[in-house]
């Protein structure tokens, strides 16, 4: 027996059952996720009041049914498909408007779960046995999450049917004929997926570019036939559409069109930048899309043809935009550390609006209001995808860990796999996260009390209440004294409106920057306590809103910070409008500073540097109090959270590397000094 079990073959096999056994179980979850996603976006848009949901498909319901079948397609410019699209939406004309927004959203659901199915059946070879098992329930995921499929949901648009046909014309079906069939019955729906014909003739299959341009032409003149009036409105009035759906400029078409007319450029300047970029970027699209293909990877090769449609589309609306999410395929980077920046760029541009991955300032409204354009461009014209024949294509740079440090306890650490890595994050990679964090971290401060500020202003008060009289029974409650104490003392009252204000963001800030650039093994630690503790204080503001001594009626409390709030109104004072005021316990401003002092007291080499980092907790403090801004408790409440938050990071990753740079610059010398035996 002894034997048996050292020669390795039973324990191999074992070990493959259990990774095969988590393999399913995690294939399982994954299936439960998408389908638990299909069924909340079926049941948002079924559950909204008719008026709110398929506002596209309802407007098109005429006295007779769909399309106003005795006049335009057109008369609401909110209809903006082709007039085949038209045609092919005439059955529908006899169908009940309410068992039509049920089984058109069902059947909806039903195109995504194809699209995901044919998507994942399509990436490019050689494929792991653990990402064909799990590529359909991801892809049919990200598409449910996805902006373009929920507004085609929420809207009713027929946006999912040319990029499916798109996908079966180039992986599903057999025969060049029938793959140009489908699509061209895409670009009869879409005039501009006619871009994906010269990717067909260039690739070697012209039978088929052959066959979309027929079959493009023959349904549109079809649709010619059979409504004329429409056609001629169509392509001649709107030129292909153009002035459809809403105005040009409006931040839903993320055109280069829509690009220029938000940047003000407008006449026949503007027309022609247009035609010259667009010329410009179709030909780079092309020239690549055809070097992928050749490559190997058509889904890639696909999804940089459809990225340059977007760009040169004279109006792409937002449910228009599944093709850049489809760009999430390539890989980029050499590094293994860099390999998910790509693809956790285009989930988050394709996932989030841009209000949530831009701050809003006027210097960044240009960026932010064509975001989904430039992702677009890249995907299309500059992102250095790897060739297949790339050694880095399969095998990256593999990332260096650094020694694990013992821990006092056993099971510590509980996910051995999250080690401390050696080298820097990707520092875009970082930039996004911190934004969308913080972007998640503001949403929820304000759902906090039901969206409004005055929603939990009852509840807020309640519980200062609460407080104080906890600070009174423990006699700490020193907040009114404190507050116009400071009054009296102008420079006092003044350096710590100024300090509140100021060094909450820059401080921690500088931290992180600091240990990015100096500390890579710290800055991971310190990131990873940090997001413990502020996701901790949200969960403490949800549960326990509470109104901060300043917006405390009754109190005689005078706010040196924001000026004075006029407690008859439901929401008031300086800030309200931007942020949850009620978001006190516990207190981050306090909790970030407190981080901010235990990381440069355990980091700074000299000990007057850990001295001053110190000061900036007992400054703040200080501040929170004498401005009214917080309880004496809410501090306490932030020192708790950051001390969980050390802990969490401490029980999932153990404890931090410390001796890693000098380890590391200590084998580094030694190598160089040791000569090379032979």
């Amino acid at each position: 027996m002894a034997n048996v079990e050292h020669s390795g073959r039973p324990a191999d096999a074992f070990g493959q059952a259990i990774t095969g056994t988590r393999l399913r179980a995690a294939r399982l979850a994954l299936w439960a996720v998408a389908a638990i996603l299909a069924v909340r976006q079926m049941t948002v848009v079924l559950s909204t009041p008719s008026g709110e949901r398929l506002t596209d498909l309802e407007t098109w319901v005429g006295p007779h049914g769909v399309l106003h079948v005795n006049g335009s397609i057109y008369d609401s410019t909110r209809f903006t498909g082709t007039p085949f699209g038209g045609l092919v939406l005439k059955p529908l004309t006899r169908s009940a408007q309410a068992a039509l927004g049920w089984s058109w959203t069902f059947g909806t659901l039903l195109l995504v779960v194809a699209l995901g199915l044919v998507a994942a059946r399509a990436l490019p070879q050689p494929v792991g046995r653990r990402t064909s098992l799990l590529a359909a329930p991801v892809a049919i995921s990200l598409l449910m999450l996805s902006l373009p499929v929920r507004n085609a949901l929420w809207l009713g648009q027929t946006s999912i049917i040319p990029v499916l046909l798109v996908l079966l014309g180039c992986f599903a079906v057999r025969g060049q004929r029938a793959s140009g069939l489908c699509i061209g019955l895409a670009a009869a729906l879409q005039p501009t997926l006619l871009l994906f014909a010269p990717l067909l003739w260039f690739t070697g299959r012209r039978r088929a570019a052959l066959t979309t341009a027929g079959a493009f032409a023959a349904c549109t003149a079809l649709a010619w036939a059979a409504l004329p009036h429409d056609s001629y409105a169509y392509w001649v009035h709107h030129m292909a559409g153009v002035g459809l759906g809403g105005k040009a400029d409006a931040l839903g078409n993320q055109s280069l069109h829509g690009g220029l007319l938000r940047l003000g450029l407008t006449g026949p300047l503007e027309i022609a930048v247009f035609l010259v970029l667009s010329a410009a970027v179709a030909a780079l699209a092309m020239r690549r899309a055809v070097h992928y293909a050749a490559d190997g990877q058509l889904l890639l090769a696909v999804a940089v043809t459809g990225c340059a449609i977007v760009a040169v589309s004279p109006t792409a609306w937002q449910y228009q935009l599944l093709w850049v999410l489809l760009a999430v395929v390539g890989r980029v980077g050499k590094r293994a550390s860099d390999r998910c920046v790509w693809p956790v760029a285009v989930v988050l541009v394709t996932t989030l609006p841009a209000k949530m991955m831009l701050p809003n300032m006027p210097a960044l409204y240009p960026l932010r209001d064509n975001l989904v354009l430039l992702a677009a461009l890249a995907a299309a014209t500059a992102v250095p995808f790897l060739s297949r024949t790339s050694p880095y294509y399969q095998t990256p740079v593999p990332t260096e860990y650094a020694p694990q440090v013992p821990a006092r306890f056993r099971r510590v650490p509980l996910v051995p796999f999250l080690r401390r890595v050696l080298t820097r994050p990707n520092l875009l990679l970082e930039l996004l996260l911190i934004r969308v964090v913080y972007a998640a971290y503001s949403q929820v401060r304000l759902a906090a009390t039901g969206g409004t500020i005055s929603g939990g202003r009852a509840r807020a008060e309640h519980h200062g209440h609460i407080v104080l009289d906890i600070e009174r029974f423990l006699h700490i409650d020193i907040e009114h004294w404190v507050n116009h104490t400071v009054v009296k003392i102008d420079w006092l009252r003044e350096f710590f409106g100024f300090y509140y204000e100021s060094f909450h963001f820059v401080v921690p800030l500088s931290v992180l920057g600091v240990l990015y650039w100096r500390r890579p093994v710290d800055y991971r630690w310190a990131r990873a306590s940090l997001g413990f503790a502020t996701f901790l204080a949200l969960i403490g503001f949800w549960l326990f809103p509470l109104a901060p001594p300043r917006l405390m009626p009754g109190l005689g409390m005078i706010d040196t910070v924001h000026g004075v709030q006029d407690f008859s109104k439901p929401n008031y004072g300086t800030l309200t409008a931007l942020t949850n005021q009620y978001a006190a316990m516990p207190s981050l401003h306090f909790g970030w500073a407190l981080w901010c002092g235990v990381i440069i007291a355990v980091i700074a080499p000299k000990w007057w540097m850990k001295a001053l980092g110190l000061l900036h907790p007992f400054f703040t403090v200080s501040a929170i109090i004498a401005t009214g801004n917080h309880w004496v408790l809410d501090a306490v409440g932030g020192a708790a959270v950051v001390t969980a938050g050390f802990g969490l990071s401490y029980l999932f990753q153990g404890p931090r590397a410390r001796v890693v740079s000098t380890a590391v610059a200590r084998e580094e010398s030694v190598s160089v000094r040791t000569p090379a035996r032979s």
